[in-house]
C-alpha cells in the first residue's frame, strides 16, 4: 500500500521549472519509492551501489553521458564529483525535470548543492509520514498512543513492522551507519548513551554543557554529535522568538526528535500503553504537533517559520508561527479535556502584545472536539483541517 504523499504535487510543479530537483530527507521516509512512482519513465540509479558508485566516481563524465534523458539519482551526496558535471550537462540542455536528485544527509547534499548547482536546483524535504497524509487511510482511526509510540516511517504502515523491530533496525543500520560516514566515531556505545540522553530531554532548552557532562564527553563533542543528528534528520531544535516586548527572553533551542517512534525506542519503551503514565508523555505530545507543523511547511516546499517564546521568568509559548498578517500562538496539552490552564501562557502573552500584532490563538489537544473557549480556538491533534489553521495566507482571526 503507498499512501499518498502531500508534496508529490510541488514535486512534479518544480519539475516543470527547474532542471534538477533536490529531494532530501531522513533514510525511509519514502524518497525512493515517491520519486520511481512520480517519474516512472526515468531511469533510477542508487550510488549506495559499490559498483555504480565506483564508476561514477572515476569516470563521472561517462557515467552521465550514458544517460541522455537524465535519471533519479539516489544518494548522490555519495559521489560529490557528479555535480560539477551535471552543472554543465543541465546548462547544455535547458531541459525541465532532466535530473531527479535524492539523499539522506543534509548538510553533504546542500552544500554541493550550493556550490555547483545553485540557481538551477529546487530543493525540497520529504520527512516521515503526518497526521493529514495518515488521514485518508484506516490508520487515521489510530489513538494518540498508538501514533507516538509507532512513529510515522512509511514502512511500518506499508509493511506492518512492529515498531520494535523496526527501530532496533533503524538505529543499528541506518543512523550509526550514516553517522560513521559522517565522523569516525569510535565508541558507538557511547554515542548511542547520547542518543539517549537526547530523547530523555525532548522539549527541553538544549543545555548541551549538562548534556555533554550526563555523556561523560567534551562539550565540543557534545556540540559535533547533535550537528551530526541534525545533518542525519534524527533531532530537530526549535528556535527561540525574539519579539521580546522589553522582557529578557531565553536564547537557548528547544530539542526535538524529527520521529516520536525513533524517541521512543530511544526511551526504552516496549509498549505503547506504557506513554499513559510516562514522565515524558506531554513532552512527546508536544513533539508530536511541532513536528505535524514543520511537516506542513515541508510539504508546501517551504521552511516552517515556527519558533518557541519564553521568557527568563519561565513564561513560555510552547509554539509561536509568523504569518503574514501576525503570529499564530499554539499551546499543546496531551490532556483529553480543557482547562482553563490551557490558555494561561497565551492570555500573558496578549496582554504583552497590546494589539501590536495580530494574533490568532490556538489551543491543541488529545480530546476530539472542536469548541471555541472566548477567544482560543480549541483544535483536536489529528483534526482533518488542522493545517489550514497554520496556512500564511489564510490567519484566522481569533477575535
Amino acid at each position: 500500500m503507498m499512501i499518498q504523499r502531500d508534496i508529490a504535487s510541488k514535486i512534479l510543479e518544480l519539475a516543470q521549472k527547474f532542471p534538477v530537483v533536490t529531494l532530501t530527507g531522513p533514510r525511509q521516509s519514502g524518497k525512493t519509492t515517491l520519486l520511481r512512482h512520480l517519474f516512472p519513465k526515468k531511469t533510477y540509479i542508487s550510488l549506495e551501489d559499490l559498483d555504480t558508485r565506483e564508476y561514477a566516481t572515476t569516470d563521472p563524465r561517462s557515467f552521465l553521458e550514458n544517460l541522455p534523458d537524465g535519471a533519479i539519482l539516489d544518494e548522490i551526496q555519495r559521489v560529490p564529483e557528479l555535480f560539477s558535471y551535471l552543472q554543465g550537462i543541465v546548462d547544455d540542455h535547458g531541459v525541465a525535470g532532466e535530473f531527479i536528485l535524492s539523499g539522506s544527509q543534509n548538510f553533504l547534499l546542500m552544500e554541493r548543492v550550493s556550490q555547483s548547482l545553485a540557481g538551477r536546483a529546487a530543493v525540497l524535504k520529504l520527512l516521515p509520514l503526518s497526521n493529514e497524509e495518515l488521514s485518508t487511510t484506516s490508520f487515521f482511526e489510530q489513538t494518540l498512543e498508538d501514533r507516538i509510540y509507532g512513529g510515522f516511517f512509511p514502512r511500518i504502515y506499508d509493511k506492518q513492522i512492529s515498531p520494535v523491530d523496526f527501530y532496533a533496525s533503524y538505529t543499528q543500520t541506518y543512523i550509526e551507519r550514516d553517522i560513521r560516514q559522517l565522523k569516525n566515531i569510535h565508541d558507538l556505545s557511547l554515542f548511542t548513551r547520547f542518543l539517549k540522553l537526547c530523547a530523555a530531554r525532548i522539549g527541553q532548552l538544549l543545555n548541551l554543557s549538562s548534556l555533554a557532562n550526563d555523556c561523560g564527553i567534551s562539550h565540543f563533542t557534545a556540540q559535533s554529535w547533535l550537528s551530526l543528528l541534525q545533518t542525519g534528520y534524527v533531532v530537530y531544535l526549535l528556535q527561540p522568538h525574539h519579539v521580546n516586548f522589553a522582557k529578557r527572553l531565553t536564547k537557548m533551542p528547544k530539542l526535538y526528535f524529527y520521529d516520536t517512534g525513533l524517541a521512543c525506542h530511544l526511551l526504552n519503551l516496549t509498549e505503547n500503553s506504557q506513554l499513559h503514565t510516562h514522565y515524558l508523555r506531554g513532552s512527546l505530545f508536544e513533539n508530536l504537533m511541532i513536528m505535524e507543523i514543520v511537516k506542513h511547511y515541508a510539504n508546501e516546499g517551504m521552511e516552517a517559520p515556527v519558533f518557541f517564546w519564553r521568557d527568563k521568568t519561565g513564561n513560555e509559548i510552547d509554539c509561536l508561527i509568523e504569518a503574514q498578517q501576525g503570529f499564530h500562538l499554539i499551546e499543546m496539552k496531551s490532556a483529553q479535556t480543557y482547562h482553563s490552564d490551557f490558555a494561561k501562557n497565551i492570555n500573558y502573552y496578549v496582554k504583552l502584545n497590546a494589539g501590536k500584532f495580530k494574533l490568532n490563538l490556538i489551543a491543541i489537544y488529545s480530546g476530539d472536539s472542536k469548541q471555541q473557549r472566548a477567544n482560543v480556538h480549541l483544535i483536536p491533534w489529528k483534526h482533518p483541517d488542522f493545517s489550514k489553521l497554520l496556512h500564511p495566507d489564510k490567519f484566522i482571526d481569533a477575535t
